[in-house]
């Protein structure tokens, strides 16, 4: 059951035995109002009762003082039976459902009338000036109609006495009871409310109490108890707990495996560090090495080419002295012009080219092992001297040159001029000549962060030529060292590209290109606008 449902319930079932109660307090609120009606009604009968014998006896007064000073003026012969039968009519319609009263009105009324014929007979008299007549006959204080009506007045009166008596006590118990019944229908409300919410928060107040020890439990990692039973929203929430305990206990299982697996990977790539670092520094020691035992070779091939040199140019003077006979003398100068001189000139082109590429590995050792000095690095002020150093070759090839806004960034100036001599050297020499040449230099519109500031902000710069392009096949190996395309128009060692992802890298940043064969190339680099926690 629904705690909804329950709630319902806690209010429908006192709110039931209320309405009961309120049914009990409303009989007892009607036998109340009647038990007041009754007693008021008693009461105004006695008081019509009280009130219609004066204007009878004030009546009789005037009679006999007509009577005796024999003046009929003092007889009203019309206004006071008016008032009279009014009286009496009102008075019986208030006892119309008692019959033994409503006889008693009629008598009095027959005795008002008989009375009425009687002053009359007095009024006529006077006139008549008899008056002495009824003086003699009538000597007692009150008439006998008036004393017959007083008779049935006094009876009324004293049985609707009883009866407002009667009425007045059933009264006071109805109001006895019904404040019995208020004082009943309060306290027992209050119990019934009391007991309801008493179980009910007993009910709730114990499944909260299994709710939150099991919640307890769940936060120290411990075994939950037995599920709540029941359907409602406690019972749902309590069977989420049970729910959440048991991922939490798969996910703590899983983390522990993840964790030994992590820690795995982690010695491995620990171990596979350690051997990088360790083949870097072979590589290096391996260049240096490399680079420093071949230069002597070098050295002396390129000094035996010389020597060489220096010793055909003598054979040839000696030949030009000698007096050999001319098939002799062509034969010798055809091997000195011929496959000597062309021998020396392969040897001393190859001992130039195994210069460059020691030069070149010793560049690229370099740049891995050099310590930069970092500083604020104004990228504008580099580009403007690489572009001022190129201006010779930007005017051969008719290109133009356009550099937009260029913030700073935090690196070591050389290696960051270095970064855009390359790229901007490799834009002009690389231009078609088929066409006017056009190269822009400029920065991207920085992006939102969104990693709360936790890595150096880094700024993308682009260089962008309307060249050669480069073909979808040769994408993957642009920044390797020693590769070279359109080699037949630039001259180069091939390692340019190769030095900016090492310097860009080295700085926090990368290197890439998008191109179009034909179209365009647009090298970009990422640079940090702020310096790295390690440098």
């Amino acid at each position: 059951m629904k705690l909804f449902t329950k709630g319902l319930l806690l209010i429908a079932v006192p709110s039931l035995i209320e309405l009961a109660l309120v049914g009990m307090l409303s009989k007892t609120q009607e036998q109340a109002t009647r038990a007041a009606q009754w007693a008021s009604h008693s009461k105004q009968v006695l008081y019509q009762a009280s009130a219609i014998v004066d204007p009878l006896l004030r009546e009789a007064v005037r009679v006999r003082a007509g009577l005796i000073v024999g003046d009929p003026s003092f007889v009203d012969r019309h206004v006071v039976w008016v008032d009279l039968g009014d009286r009496l009519s009102r008075l019986e319609k208030l006892v119309a459902d008692d019959p033994l009263q409503i006889e008693r009105v009629r008598r009095m009324r027959e005795a008002v009338n008989d009375y009425r014929t009687q002053t009359d007979r007095v009024f006529a008299a006077l006139h008549d000036e008899q008056r002495m007549q009824y003086v003699s006959l009538d000597s007692s204080p009150l008439p006998a109609p008036i004393r017959a009506f007083r008779d049935e007045l006094g009876a009324f009166v004293a049985d609707e006495s009883r009866l407002d008596a009667e009425r007045s006590a059933e009264l006071a118990a109805t109001r006895e009871q019904q404040r019995y019944a208020l004082i009943a229908a309060i306290v027992g409300s209050m119990l019934i409310w009391a007991i309801a919410a008493l179980a009910f928060a007993g009910n709730i107040g114990r499944r909260l109490r299994t709710l939150t020890a099991n919640a307890q439990r769940l936060g120290r990692s411990q075994a939950l108890g037995a599920p709540l039973a029941g359907n409602d929203e406690l019972a749902q929430l309590d069977a989420a707990l049970h729910r959440t305990s048991v991922r939490l206990t798969e996910a703590e299982h899983d983390q522990a495996t993840l964790q030994a697996t992590l820690e795995t990977r982690a010695q491995e790539l620990t171990q596979v560090n350690d051997n990088l670092r360790q083949q870097k520094q072979d590589n290096d020691m391996f260049i240096y090495s490399v680079s420093h035992d071949l230069r002597s070779p070098l050295v002396n091939l390129q000094g035996f080419s010389r020597e060489l040199q220096v010793s055909c140019d003598e054979l040839r003077t000696m030949l030009d002295a000698t007096r050999l006979p001319e098939a002799e003398r062509a034969r010798i100068t055809r091997v000195l012009d011929g496959n000597l001189s062309e021998a020396l000139h392969f040897l001393r082109t190859a001992v130039a080219r195994s210069a460059s590429i020691i030069d070149a590995l010793l560049r690229i050792s370099r740049a891995g092992r050099l310590e930069y000095q970092w500083q604020r690095v104004s990228v504008a002020r580099a580009v403007a001297r690489v572009v001022e150093s190129l201006h010779q070759a930007i005017v051969e090839r008719n290109a133009t040159v356009s550099v937009g806004e260029l913030p700073p960034v935090w690196g070591d100036p050389t290696a960051i001029e270095q970064i855009f001599a390359n790229l901007i050297g490799n834009a002009v020499n690389y231009l078609d000549t088929s066409r006017p040449g056009r190269i822009e230099i400029g920065t991207l519109d920085q992006p939102p962060r969104d990693d709360g500031e936790r890595a150096p902000r880094m700024r993308t710069y682009y260089v962008r030529d309307n060249g050669l392009g480069i073909p979808d096949a040769c994408m993957p190996k642009m920044f390797s060292a020693f590769q070279r395309l359109h080699g037949d128009r630039a001259k180069g060692d091939g390692i340019g590209l190769a030095l900016v992802r090492r310097v860009t890298e080295r700085h926090g940043g990368r290197a890439w290109v998008e191109s179009m064969e034909g179209v365009g190339s647009t090298f970009y680099v990422t640079l940090p606008e702020q310096p790295l926690r390690m440098t």
